[in-house]
């Protein structure tokens, strides 16, 4: 648990980022959880993970937007994505994990909205969808109600419910209908509106899987849990449901992704990518601490300067 934490602090710090970022080595791991920098590189990734019969989510890690110019480019990255991924034939069936914190939501929730109009209309005409959500659980509220205006205009526009929010059964059941992706988030948040017991979240994922279940909607199970899965797949039977999608991130258990998917199940790969790729790195080491083992290991093969 202090090593989580001392990881979790570090994703925010800019010098450990200086320290991490210097040492060169550290693109060996960042490389097998992140595609690359640019959009041309999650393009890549995406279509090779196509080829092996797997459905791609593409997450753009970019921060939140300080200004409305830095959410303009945000909203241009997204279509220079959705244009790599029609040059190379996977738009189609494509999901964009879309940031509305990068958008300006938190700095003008219209501005948000409205630049996530502009990358939906641009994923429906290549046929990709746009999945919406808000990183931060003080953000949550406001993300469902930009879904909601947007779900209007662009009806396939689907949304992410974390279960560690003490709400989250409520905002299942009313969003049932549509694509919700729901993920376990973390126990971390402020308390009044975040479960801060890891028994509790995974009991309220079980709560939301079954409202999403019993609706008419298309769930996306997204977790790497195998009891979550297990209860997923049993739920899926039971309410005679098809099409559900189980969403793994990149570079974690691919064994797995490749098995499910070999059953007929359909498996979605996140993909992550973007310059800012260090704060992603620290708090998947903080989820994952054996991880810290490889990139000791990378760290410790570097050479001193000066020597030869």
């Amino acid at each position: 648990m202090v090593l989580r934490q001392v990881l979790l602090a570090a994703s925010g710090s800019d010098r450990v980022e200086s320290v991490v970022r210097n040492a060169g080595v550290v693109r060996a791991l960042t490389g097998r959880y992140v595609a690359g920098d640019g959009p041309e590189d999650a393009a890549s990734v995406a279509a090779g993970l196509v080829a092996d019969g797997l459905l791609v989510t593409l997450d753009h890690l970019d921060g939140r937007a300080r200004d409305s110019g830095r959410a303009a480019r945000a909203v241009e990255d997204r279509l220079t994505l959705l244009d790599a991924l029609a040059r190379r034939g996977v738009a189609k069936g494509a999901d964009l994990s879309l940031r509305l914190s990068s958008l300006g939501l938190g700095l003008d929730d219209d501005l948000a909205r409205r630049n996530a109009s502009r990358v939906c209309q641009a994923a429906l005409d290549v046929g990709a969808t746009v999945t919406v959500e808000a990183e931060e659980p003080a953000m949550a509220e406001a993300a469902l109600r930009v879904h909601a205006a947007l779900f209007d205009e662009h009806p396939a526009t689907g949304v992410t419910v974390l279960a560690s929010l003490r709400r989250a059964e409520e905002h299942c059941r009313g969003l049932a209908a549509g694509r919700v992706r729901l993920r376990r988030g973390h126990a971390d948040g402020p308390v009044a509106v975040t479960h801060r017991d890891a028994a509790a979240v995974d009991r309220s994922y079980v709560r939301c899987l079954k409202a999403l279940m019993a609706g008419e909607g298309r769930p996306v199970v997204a977790t790497h849990d195998r009891r979550l899965i297990e209860v997923a797949s049993a739920l899926a039977v039971l309410n005679e449901r098809e099409g559900v999608e189980y969403e793994m991130s990149y570079g974690v258990r691919p064994a797995e992704q490749a098995r499910l998917a070999a059953l007929g199940t359909r498996v979605r790969v996140r993909v992550p990518y973007g310059a800012d790729w260090y704060p992603h790195l620290a708090r998947h080491l903080a989820r994952r601490p054996a991880n810290l083992a490889l990139l000791a290991r990378s760290l410790g093969r570097r050479r001193p300067r000066g020597s030869r």
